[in-house]
């Protein structure tokens, strides 16, 4: 899994003692420009969020013009329409709300370079860059690195970037993303629009087979609640090992300590939630041991003991739900919930607890 990003290392494991005086010629050279935008941080100071662009905006009508008629009148009618902004997709609250976040800890933190830095992250075609960019612009979103592929997938760059947090429409990519060790989900629109706070970027989480490993997930499937309530009262002060959106948290928790530090809990513009089908009284206690054993808190722990997560997510309203089982995403969106799928461990094999039956081989 994705680890916080080390002090003093780059991608690849190597020093980055020799890259300084780069990095200093260029926030000279930012400086001497006067721009009103912030700087982005360094890479290594950031938490980085990478985003594609048909999360970041809605493209559903380009993608099926790519479909149906092939690249060259797809590039052809971006480029038609480059002076058109495109509309926002689901990830855009998301962003939006981190873009609140940095101004917060800028307010505090001057000359902090511990923020968010979103990455566009693409393959698209270098010549629709014009409208994503103008697009970007219309918006007054902060999102100066991009990484536009051409066609090939941009997974292989996300360590080079890294990334913190990969969030595609594209199962595939996302799962190749997981299966590297960086944190990813899969985004979906919601079936309907809700308010968003747009004081507070809010962040809920699915337990099993998100924050923590499959492990426990594993034996329900297998050996049923009981085994399972057994195994989790037997193995209670045993932390569970960590899953694919860990990383995620322990960054969003670094970012949190700084409104702590100044005295400004109450008032943080970051917030979490564990949303677990979980019950409290038979399997809660190893959950809240493990986040305390990793030195880690969550703002909000619910444990809905199998009822359905849609209507309390409703309440919530989160920019960003990450689940593992399609069901619960499901239900999400067609609440209003902005939804992430996290394509990892067992649960991918089943549907509303049900094994998913493969169709039959044939000769």
């Amino acid at each position: 899994m994705s680890e916080i990003k080390p002090e003093d290392t780059v991608p690849g494991g190597e020093s980055s003692e020799e890259d300084e005086p780069d990095w200093a010629a260029a926030k000279a050279a930012f400086d001497d420009l006067k721009s009103s935008k912030p700087r982005p941080p360094k890479p290594k100071n950031a938490v980085t969020i990478a985003v594609s662009s048909r999360t970041l905006f809605n493209m559903q009508e380009e993608r099926k013009v790519y479909e149906e008629e092939g690249v060259e009148a797809y590039v052809s009618l971006q480029v038609d329409r480059e002076t058109e902004p495109l509309k926002p997709g689901a990830a855009f609250p998301f962003v939006k709300a981190l873009m609140n976040v940095n101004s917060c800890l800028r307010k505090l933190y001057p000359d902090s370079e511990e923020l968010f830095d979103i990455v566009l992250m693409t393959n698209n075609h270098a010549q629709v860059g014009v409208r994503l960019i103008n697009s970007i612009n219309h918006y007054d979103l902060t999102i100066e690195r991009f990484c536009m592929t051409g066609g090939n997938s941009p997974t292989g760059y996300l360590k080079a970037y890294m990334t913190n947090l990969y969030l595609s429409t594209d199962p595939e990519k996302v799962t190749d993303a997981i299966e590297e060790g960086i944190a990813a989900a899969i985004m979906f629109m919601p079936d309907k629009k809700i308010e968003l706070s747009d004081t507070q970027l809010r962040v809920a989480f699915d337990g099993d087979a998100v924050l923590f490993s499959d492990e426990s997930e594993i034996i329900v499937k297998q050996h049923g609640l009981d085994t399972f309530f057994e195994h989790e009262k037997k193995f209670e002060n045993k932390p569970l090992a960590q899953g694919p959106l860990k990383c995620f948290l322990e960054a969003l928790g670094k970012l949190q300590r700084k409104f702590y530090a100044k005295n400004e809990r109450l008032n943080c513009p970051i917030r979490t939630f564990l949303v677990t089908a979980r019950s409290a009284a038979s399997s809660g206690a190893r959950v809240l041991k493990t986040l305390r054993s990793w030195g880690l808190e969550i703002d909000e722990a619910l444990f809905l003991a199998g009822a359905p997560k849609g209507p309390l997510l409703e309440k919530i309203r989160p920019h960003i739900f990450f689940d593992d089982q399609m069901f619960h995403i499901e239900g999400a969106k067609e609440l209003g919930t902005i939804s992430a799928h996290v394509p990892y461990g067992i649960g991918q094999k089943y549907h509303k607890g049900a094994l998913i039956k493969e169709p039959a081989k044939t000769e």
